[in-house]
């Protein structure tokens, strides 16, 4: 049975209906629980959570936008396929932006703690979806502070989908031990102000994990 994620911080507001209900699906697309091409009717999905449907049919709408869920004509939304072309795809767009993002981010104190608290909560992550989360939000304190609000919402864009790309690949290949290494060298260099070492190890970064998990089309 689905049960609702709790994602909330202590001393912040109480989630909406519809928050509580999207992140429960996200959490179970990003576990597996909800497999692959696995149809999500929103009245079957509502009474499992045990809301109505409007939240339902609102998180899905969200979950569409965001790439983890497909709306097919007559029959409703579905957990979206993970192939070799949709994973070639996202990590070629974060192979071209998120090194120069990374690069030109200006990172203050507030920053570098926010991206150290992430790879702190990945290392002691509940299960492949909450680490998959805590990458994401690691990532995203890099570049945020880029000075392009373009660069970061395209990047922004593909945050869901790279954490499903991930969740998937370690299912089959469990690297995150690797990733969390290359993740403390890369905040090593962006503590140490050094532009050209945070663009050559993001880079080095995305390429790996492309050439870990799709040999036949590594990453140029």
């Amino acid at each position: 049975m689905l049960a609702p994620h709790d994602s909330s911080r202590p001393g912040t507001l109480p989630p909406s209906r519809t928050e509580v209900v999207l992140e429960s699906l996200k959490h179970a697309i990003l576990t597996g629980e909800l497999k692959p091409g696995q149809a999500l009717v929103e009245t079957e999905l509502a009474e499992r959570i045990g809301v109505s449907k409007t939240p339902v049919r609102e998180a899905l709408k969200v979950l569409a936008g965001s790439g983890l869920v497909v709306m097919l004509p007559y029959k409703g939304g579905a957990v979206r396929m993970v192939d070799e072309a949709l994973a070639r795809a996202v990590y070629d767009m974060r192979l071209l932006l998120e090194p120069v993002a990374a690069g030109r981010a200006t990172l203050s104190r507030l920053a570098l703690d926010a991206a150290g608290a992430a790879l702190d909560a990945a290392d002691h992550a509940r299960d492949a979806a909450d680490r998959s989360l805590a990458n994401r939000a690691f990532h995203r304190a890099l570049y945020a502070g880029c000075g392009n609000p373009l660069l970061v919402k395209a990047l922004d864009d593909l945050r869901d989908q790279t954490a499903l790309v991930s969740s998937v690949a370690w299912a089959r290949q469990p690297s995150w031990e690797q990733e969390a290494r290359e993740h403390r060298e890369i905040l090593a260099a962006a503590a140490a102000g050094d532009a050209t070492l945070v663009r050559a190890r993001m880079r080095s970064h995305i390429s790996a994990f492309v050439a870990r998990n799709f040999p036949e089309n590594e990453a140029e």
